[in-house]
């Protein structure tokens, strides 16, 4: 898949636990889990900005877009 969740690495800059950030944001550490590893179809604008919030940063330092290979 060509866009790439790195709440992850947002996670580890920040110090914080998945658990914590799913509190702080608001949603199921479930929900939470199926966004960190892609398998999220959409998410609402306004996940992303709690989620930004909880993290202070930047919807771009989440998301982030990697063309595949051709023949991939």
């Amino acid at each position: 898949m060509p866009i790439i969740i790195n709440i992850d690495v947002m996670l580890a800059r920040r110090k914080m636990s998945s658990g914590e950030l799913a509190e702080k944001v608001g949603i199921t550490p479930a929900n939470l889990s199926i966004l960190k590893c892609g398998k999220a179809k959409a998410i609402r604008i306004t996940t992303m900005e709690a989620i930004c919030r909880a993290l202070d940063c930047q919807p771009g330092d989440i998301l982030e877009y990697r063309p595949e290979e051709p023949g991939t």
